[in-house]
């Protein structure tokens, strides 16, 4: 079963911090070393200091960026900077945007989620790596925290949840913020013992799945199973046990998945035209020049033209001087070179991308993959990097689908790494769970 946990969740207090929008951050994986530097001056209360804190050459195992984050975490609540909600809640979540000219507002709700150890009710689609891990592992022994929700999807198709929340939720929200991505995030405070029963009985037989934070997942069972040896806890209910969630409807019409594309520095045995040469006795390639006076933005939008297909399997490779257009020409190569695989999981553009091409074709293994292969969700940037001499070629892709994300989350199988991009993405400051508040 899925168990899920109303709690009394910590958010910034308005009363003293008069624009909240300079101590929003953005998730920690995604801030540049130049972002970080911005949000420090933004405010000395700016929720970076806690999740992805400045490292400095004088460092210890005794004073360090996690030491900085629990020392900072506890005396804003001293000073009531962050203050507690005061009943248990739900906090629904609404993000609006823009995307491609239209308006979407994503709809979501935090809760704690009871952490399914075994994967058995909280499907992942996609292999984690140890590095985040360890880093998000430190934070969490230093704060005794969840500073930064998990993203899941449930799978509602009536909307029965978010039609029942609407009805209950009324006046300003809590928490009303223009994010660093332009977008508006707003949450409110939901106490309603009613409406949390019926969330908590409708998601106890459905299954949730992981959109974003496959590693912070795998980091608080890692830290419950360490914290039940270190104490020697072992009640089913203790604090390290659950984990703070986002939850929002798979089919949410406000929810989008976008591409993310691959930056590559080609192996030394791999030249641009040994390349195209291998890549026709798997695809059919069309080269393509590249005109100088098309601009990044307006060369994307061609590229994404070139490859959007309903049915077959499309990318593009992008070099200084061309790129070039490639086709699977037969999907039954993949059940030769993935003989262990399910089938959905074969018919996957970025599994063909990774076993075909980045594997087969150029030799790079799991184990050299970090070596050579980088990752842009802006269409822009895999041109300009490539551009600028950065990259030997970026291969651009189209999205993976949500139909395509669960069916291999059902099979138990998991995607290659980065294989989805989820938008919007959640802002990191709007809701903390301090374990030490649920005891």
């Amino acid at each position: 079963m899925v168990k899920v946990s109303a709690f009394k969740g910590i958010t910034y207090n308005n009363e003293k911090i008069k624009d909240l929008d300079l101590v929003m951050s953005p998730p920690y994986d995604i801030i540049s070393p130049k972002h970080q530097d911005q949000l420090y001056e933004n405010s000395p209360y700016n929720f970076v200091r806690l999740i992805l804190g400045k490292q400095y050459s004088d460092d210890t195992d005794k004073i360090n960026r996690y030491t900085r984050a629990k020392k900072d975490f506890e005396q804003w609540q001293k000073d009531h900077i962050l203050i507690p909600t005061d009943h248990e809640a739900i906090y629904p979540y609404k993000i609006t945007y823009t995307l491609d000219d239209e308006q979407k507002t994503m709809n979501g709700f935090f809760i704690l989620l009871h952490l399914d150890k075994d994967y058995k009710k909280v499907k992942a689609h996609e292999r984690t790596l140890s590095k985040p891990k360890a880093d998000r592992l430190n934070l969490m022994r230093a704060c005794y925290a969840n500073l930064e929700p998990i993203q899941l999807l449930y799978i509602d198709e009536q909307d029965e949840i978010n039609h029942a929340i609407k009805q209950k939720i009324s006046g300003d929200p809590l928490i009303n913020v223009t994010g660093y991505d332009g977008f508006d995030h707003a949450i409110w405070k939901l106490t309603d013992e009613h409406i949390i029963n019926k969330i908590k009985s409708f998601l106890d037989d459905d299954i949730l799945f992981i959109a974003d934070g496959h590693h912070r997942y795998q980091t608080a069972i890692n830290y419950a199973n360490e914290m039940e040896e270190k104490t020697g806890n072992r009640d089913s209910d203790a604090p390290f046990q659950y984990r703070m969630v986002i939850v929002a409807n798979m089919f949410d019409e406000g929810l989008s998945i976008l591409p993310t594309h691959r930056l590559l520095h080609l192996p030394k045995q791999i030249t641009k035209d040994k390349l195209i040469t291998n890549l026709k006795e798997y695809f059919n390639v069309n080269i393509i020049p590249r005109e100088e006076t098309d601009t990044p933005s307006i060369l994307a939008d061609h590229i994404k033209k070139q490859i959007e297909t309903k049915s077959q399997h499309k990318f593009a490779f992008l070099f200084k001087d061309n790129y070039i257009v490639i086709t699977l020409k037969d999907e039954s190569v993949m059940e030769n070179i993935a003989k262990d695989r399910s089938e959905i999981w074969r018919k996957l553009d970025v599994s063909i991308l990774h076993k075909i091409v980045i594997e087969k074709i150029m030799g790079i293994t799991q184990d050299t993959l970090e070596d050579y292969v980088k990752y842009t969700r802006d269409d822009e940037e895999a041109i300009t990097v490539i551009d600028d001499g950065e990259y030997d070629c970026s291969i651009l892709m189209n999205a993976t689908k949500i139909q395509e994300l669960k069916a291999i989350a059902d099979a138990g199988e998991h995607m290659p790494q980065k294989s989805t991009y989820f938008l919007p993405k959640m802002l990191s400051g709007l809701v903390m769970y301090d374990m030490n508040k649920k005891e």
